[in-house]
């Protein structure tokens, strides 16, 4: 995905669910077309695209937790909802997940870190 020199996406928990996530489960067309589609929980966090110091996006379909051998995604703390300024409503969930790398004796977690949105009527798509 090539991005404008001087473009900056930094959008709202709301933002992201109300004008991308939502238009994506039911297939209306983006704002802008800066979030691509990866299995980021099939995938190790060091083999996700993009620059490794920059926040990145992805549409991710709901599929397994884990991310190879190498580890797998745990939720920490408590899902916390997102909602709408002009209704007051919920529309949408994010919660936090770690990922932890699996050596022989124990997990240990690492300093991979990622927020997980999911719409509360639409549980077939991801924003991550």
């Amino acid at each position: 995905m090539k991005i404008p020199i001087g473009f900056r996406f930094h959008p709202t928990d709301e933002e992201l669910v109300v004008h991308y996530l939502k238009r994506k489960a039911l297939s209306l067309p983006l704002p802008a077309s800066v979030i691509s589609e990866f299995d980021v929980l099939g995938t190790h966090p060091w083999s996700l695209p993009g620059e490794v110091n920059e926040k990145r996006y992805f549409f991710s379909s709901r599929g397994r937790d884990g991310g190879g051998s190498g580890g797998y995604w745990k939720p920490i703390g408590k899902e916390k909802p997102i909602i709408e300024t002009g209704s007051n409503e919920v529309v949408g969930m994010r919660r936090a997940l770690i990922f932890c790398g699996r050596k022989p004796s124990n997990h240990t977690n690492t300093r991979w870190f990622l927020h997980q949105y999911r719409l509360l009527h639409f549980n077939s798509t991801q924003v991550i």
